[in-house]
């Protein structure tokens, strides 16, 4: 029996809304070609729209109680909504999808202040889709919306929702009829969902499942995108119905943290599930207040120089340095765990491209404090088991700072060498790093290559600072020309609004330059990947840990980078960040001996400098040789002897330098 009335066929869907949408789009003619030409476009929208068929609601014994029903995290953002007949056009509106009751304003303040303009059970409507517009159209027979969205990115974020919702809210109602559901026999509840998969798009029923989770992890105030335009070619309407909105091009999807539980749904398929490493969740001490450092004075002094060479107080950095930095973009190396266990090249391109972008998500919460400039010859090692992964990683060069590192894993090979330029421009601080990052995966013999884009801290002066990345990314594998990638990181407009940041598009290009693969969303937020075989989020950031904000705004991985124990402390080198007297100080709130520390260290650094220029020498890197790519350019590789030391005979028994 079905519980909810039957479903309108498909044919049936399509005809309705025809006819629904049909009269209100065009005026009624009389000339014989226009009657001809309505009824190709008219065959057109029959091929174009595709109704989403509802799955039954699964019902699980033990599950009686509401409360045990997973609420899907929230959606809201700008589309566009077709006007009410019998006015034309569309017209920008602000929606929010919660708890399966979609609700729109005319704008977001609207919504704050409860302003409502109108509202619709989802689960209740009949959802048609278009993809090839990006149309979505709710019909709940005496409310009708016609949405569009400015992005097929978008477009699929807001129908994974839609759908999410929409399960969610068939649920509900069937824990209401729960006693009656319970009557009903196992065997036939398992044929009767069965069933509705056996009908329903592959696509359609992914998303059902893995988008329940989709963006779901930030706080409303931080998660915006901003979308390009709305496609003008508006189905049966006129070009002047957009003209009075063409000006809008602001979106965005804003949702909610995870639910507990449920923060792996949407992984990839081979990815690991990091469980407890045993390793610590919070840092010694909360983060220091920095609003009395005389910022203001220290930049404009420097306005136009390399910040790189600036001394600044110990306040204004993070227990972390730029050595460990680089660890931390492998926060997300399941990526290319997953990358060398997938046979087609081009769906392999796309968890690179992904793992590329993953590692600007840690810049997330980070724009309060910056890293510790590591001194020549510094160095850092990090071992992590549950990963599969070691590095190293040594500041090999002081002017300019070069900072180098190498990772090993049965999966990858990764390393690096960055150069970073800072420049402060009066209102903003642009970062410029001028390094390849290079990843090689053994199964295939693939050696991908590409640059990083320009990081800018704006409002660096006052307390509403924010960050954002902009600029170009091309990904090459060196092995083959099969197939290359271009991600692309929005830059904000000026006049934009949190609505306008974050935003991250790519493609995947066979040899003759035409697109394989299509991805994009929000390099805080995710990526997804409509083209591959089954649609999914390709990636997410983790969850943020318990009172992240009061420790510098660290990520669990990141919060494990510094950490110093027992057993680990006989086996590294004197160099090593983590035996670094100011940071450790810092670590442990202790401000102004990190302070003073810190000055000592960076004048016994210029006293060993001036020491080498006497005797006519230059530093010798101790675990990197340099070297030059296939393009001509000075690269640091590792030069194989850190591990071997470590071994045998040990750090202790070597000579070091001395640091600090």
């Amino acid at each position: 029996m079905d519980l909810y009335g039957s479903s309108l066929n498909r044919s049936q869907s399509l005809a309705s809304v025809l006819e629904k949408t049909s009269p209100t789009w065009n005026k009624p003619s009389h000339s014989r070609s226009s009657s001809t030409l309505s009824s190709r476009h008219s065959r057109q929208i029959i091929k174009d729209w595709e109704v989403i068929d509802d799955l039954h609601v699964e019902m699980h014994s033990g599950g009686d109680n509401p409360q045990d029903i997973t609420t899907p995290g929230i959606c809201e953002g700008y589309l566009l909504k077709r006007r009410k007949w019998p006015l034309k056009g569309w017209h920008k509106r602000y929606f929010v999808l919660e708890a399966g009751i979609l609700r729109y304003s005319k704008n977001q303040q609207d919504v704050s202040r409860g302003r409502v303009q109108g509202s619709l059970d989802v689960s209740l409507a009949v959802m048609s889709i278009n993809k090839k517009s990006n149309r979505i159209d709710l019909d709940a027979g005496d409310i009708l919306y016609h949405m569009k969205a400015k992005s097929h990115e978008l477009f699929y974020i807001w129908v994974t929702k839609l759908q999410a919702h929409r399960l969610f809210k068939k649920n509900e109602a069937a824990h209401v009829h729960s006693g009656f559901i319970q009557t009903l026999s196992y065997n036939s509840c398992c044929a009767c969902h069965l069933d509705s998969l056996a009908h329903m798009p592959l696509w359609v029923l992914m998303a059902g499942f893995l988008c329940s989770s989709f963006f779901l992890f930030l706080p409303l105030a931080d998660s915006a995108a901003e979308y390009f335009d709305a496609s003008d070619d508006i189905l049966c309407g006129s070009s002047s119905e957009v003209s009075e909105e063409s000006g809008l091009s602001d979106g965005s999807t804003t949702n909610s943290e995870p639910e507990e539980g449920h923060g792996d749904i949407s992984r990839t398929p081979n990815s690991v599930v990091h469980k407890s490493t045993g390793r610590r969740t919070t840092l010694p001490a909360h983060c220091p207040d920095n609003s009395h450092v005389g910022l203001m004075a220290i930049l404009y002094n420097n306005i136009g120089k390399d910040l790189a060479r600036v001394s600044m107080p110990a306040a204004l950095n993070e227990p972390v340095n730029l050595l460990q930095r680089l660890c931390e973009e492998l926060e997300y190396s399941e990526l290319l765990d997953t990358a060398n266990n997938t046979q087609d090249p081009y769906q392999r391109m796309v968890y690179i491209a992904a793992f590329a972008i993953s590692g600007y998500s840690t810049a997330t919460f980070r724009n309060r404090y910056k890293p510790f400039n590591p001194v020549l010859g510094e160095t850092y090692e990090c071992i992590r088991e549950d990963r599969g992964f070691r590095l190293i990683s040594e500041q090999v060069c002081h002017h300019p700072p070069i900072s180098a590192c190498h990772a090993d894993s049965d999966n990858f090979s990764f390393w690096q060498d960055q150069r970073w330029k800072n420049k402060f421009w009066g209102k903003s601080l642009e970062i410029l790093p001028t390094g390849m990052v290079n990843v090689t995966l053994p199964r295939y013999g693939d050696h991908y290559e590409w640059n990083k884009v320009v990081t800018c801290i704006h409002n660096v002066l006052s307390q509403q600072r924010y960050l954002e990345h902009y600029g170009e990314v091309t990904i090459r594998n060196l092995k083959s020309n099969d197939c290359t990638c271009k991600i692309t990181f929005v830059k904000s407009r000026y006049w934009g609004s949190d609505t306008n940041k974050n935003e991250v598009q790519g493609m995947v290009l066979d040899q003759s330059g035409s697109v394989i693969h299509r991805f994009g969303g929000l390099w805080h937020e995710g990526i997804f990947c409509d083209t591959l075989p089954t649609p999914k989020c390709v990636w997410k950031p983790n969850p943020q840990p318990k009172d992240y904000m009061l420790y510098y705004g660290f990520s669990t991985f990141a919060m494990e980078l510094n950490e110093l124990t027992p057993d680990l402390k006989p086996f590294l080198p004197s160099t090593d960040s983590r035996l670094r007297p100011d940071q450790r100080m810092l670590e442990e709130g202790k401000v102004d001996e990190a302070d003073r520390k810190k000055d000592e260290i960076e004048e016994i650094q210029r006293e060993r400098r001036k020491e080498l220029t006497k005797k006519g020498e230059e530093h010798v890197p101790r675990f990197f040789k340099k070297a030059k790519d296939s393009c001509g350019r000075d690269v640091w590789l590792t030069n194989g002897t850190y591990w071997k030391l470590r071994e045998n005979p040990g750090f202790a028994k070597t000579e070091n330098i001395v640091l600090w």
